[in-house]
């Protein structure tokens, strides 16, 4: 059964745990307690293929900042989560990114942008700005509520579709080097 390891990243406050929460457990967390870092794990299918999802629910509080860079190293994939509430979250969102693909020293990691508490009848963030952030990153943007569960699924999912691909396209540019020269040429070399 193939794991993946997914990490929860955003400023404090966004509902990262509700989220987390609301998929493992299927309920909502109504009271506001600050996560240090919390690990979950459930298995499910997805397009056919029963899998581990290993879910590490990060701490949004600057104060565990130092924290960030080891679970950025071992993270596969990250859900980049801000409230629809919150213009200075959405703000954060690109030095999460930024700080991820530093840690990673890759251009490209799998991630998905995540719009959360939707359920709100008062909204900061323009939803097409959002789109478009996601568009210019390159990465898919889901709208959730982990109140109502709208979303919850899919943005997980999404995320170990990302993972998938990119895992796919690795192995593709992988196998293309021996075939540098043409179909069927061989390489000479000489020991001097």
């Amino acid at each position: 059964m193939t794991e993946y390891k997914l990490v929860v990243v955003g400023a404090g406050g966004v509902g990262k745990s509700a989220l987390t929460i609301q998929l493992i457990q299927n309920h909502f967390v109504d009271e506001y307690d600050p996560t240090i870092e919390d690990s979950y794990r459930k298995q499910v299918v997805i397009d056919g293929e029963t899998c581990l999802l290993d879910i590490l629910d990060t701490a949004g509080q600057e104060e565990y900042s130092a924290m960030r860079d080891q679970y950025m190293r071992t993270g596969e994939g990250f859900l980049l989560v801000f409230a629809v509430n919150s213009a200075k979250s959405f703000e954060d969102i690109s030095s999460y990114r930024e700080q991820i693909k530093r840690v990673k020293d890759a251009e490209e990691v799998p991630m998905v942008l995540v719009g959360n508490k939707c359920d709100l009848s008062a909204w900061a963030v323009d939803m097409t700005q959002a789109r478009e952030i996601a568009k210019q990153y390159g990465i898919p943007f889901v709208e959730t509520s982990a109140k109502t569960r709208m979303g919850v699924d899919d943005a997980f999912y999404t995320l170990v579709r990302e993972i998938r691909k990119d895992k796919n396209s690795r192995g593709k540019r992988s196998h293309k080097f021996p075939s540098v020269h043409g179909r069927g040429s061989k390489i000479r070399c000489a020991i001097l």
